[in-house]
């Protein structure tokens, strides 16, 4: 069995005065008491590390060995003890995220970005999946958070608002209402309206469809036969809107502009995290939380 580590660290204290008076004094504790910290270590490592007279304390052989490594072992095991605190604070080790290709534009890199700029000991990964599949892999553990469009379904997670953006249309630079600085629902439901697919994002399908419910005649809509085609050839005829949050702005391929839609709610973008949190759970909420009221994500 290894010694205690208390018991070696007095002994260094004790290999250095090579006197009890001093050594038990600097560390604090009864002389007593030190040597039998001392006779135990001996009796543990079986074998003499202090020859001891009236008058002097010397090392032996096996003592200045030990006096000489121990020093680095103590050090070693610190390193380590400290390495397992920080990552049951959740300071170390791999961090997982998903997040739906709707937020890949902006958001989902600013968390990131923040979440490795502040935690070095973290090796910060983040993927993009299918909307639906972010909060069942959170549950389960295969991913340690998500971010989505939406207020997504699912058990065994807690969501916290991370973001509202305002709605509005993406449209060519050409089209007949972009010299509106707004643009009303009614005006934009003149036009062939292309919604994401119900299968990769049925809450904002949903939501976005809503919009246009009461319009009468009942408008046009599309589904891209390519889903989240970053070239947007769709829209493109001049005539084609698709509703959009204003994140799209900083995605923007050329020759297409965004506009507001007047009367719109906003489109809510979620940070998704187990409802058993950990330290490293609450680390990110956290980061997100900062980085929200930073970039006035949340305007009251």
């Amino acid at each position: 069995m290894a010694p205690d580590t208390v018991s070696l660290r007095y002994f260094l204290v004790l290999a250095q005065e090579l006197n009890f008076t001093r050594a038990a004094a600097r560390i604090g504790i009864a002389q007593p008491a030190l040597s039998a910290r001392m006779r135990r270590l001996e009796a543990e490592l079986g074998t003499a590390l202090l020859a001891r007279n009236t008058r002097s304390v010397v090392l032996t052989t096996a003592g200045a060995a030990l006096a000489e490594s121990a020093p680095s072992a103590l050090a070693a095991l610190d390193r380590a003890w400290e390495t397992a605190r920080s990552a049951a604070a959740g300071e170390l080790g791999t961090l997982r995220i998903g997040y739906s290709l709707s937020t890949g534009a902006e958001t989902a890199p600013a968390l990131v970005d923040r979440l490795i700029r502040d935690n070095s000991g973290l090796d910060v990964g983040a993927v993009p999946m299918a909307t639906p599949e972010i909060s069942p892999a959170v549950a389960d553990g295969r991913i340690d958070a998500g971010i989505t469009r939406g207020e997504q379904p699912g058990r065994g997670v807690r969501r916290f608002l991370l973001r509202r953006v305002r709605m509005g249309v993406q449209l060519a630079q050409y089209h007949p209402l972009v010299e509106h600085p707004e643009i009303e629902i009614a005006d934009a439901a003149a036009f062939p309206l292309r919604l994401p697919n119900p299968a990769a994002n049925p809450v904002i399908h949903d939501q976005m469809s809503a919009l246009f419910r009461d319009i009468r005649p009942h408008p046009r809509f599309r589904t891209s036969a390519v889903s989240f085609d970053m070239s947007q050839r769709d829209l493109r005829d001049g005539a084609t809107l698709a509703p959009a949050g204003e994140a799209a702005l900083s995605a923007q391929p050329a020759g297409l502009t965004w506009r507001p839609l007047r009367g719109a709610p906003s489109l809510t973008i979620h940070l998704v995290l187990p409802h058993e949190q950990s330290p490293l759970h609450h680390r990110i909420r956290a980061a997100a939380r900062t980085l929200a009221h930073e970039l006035h994500w949340l305007p009251n």
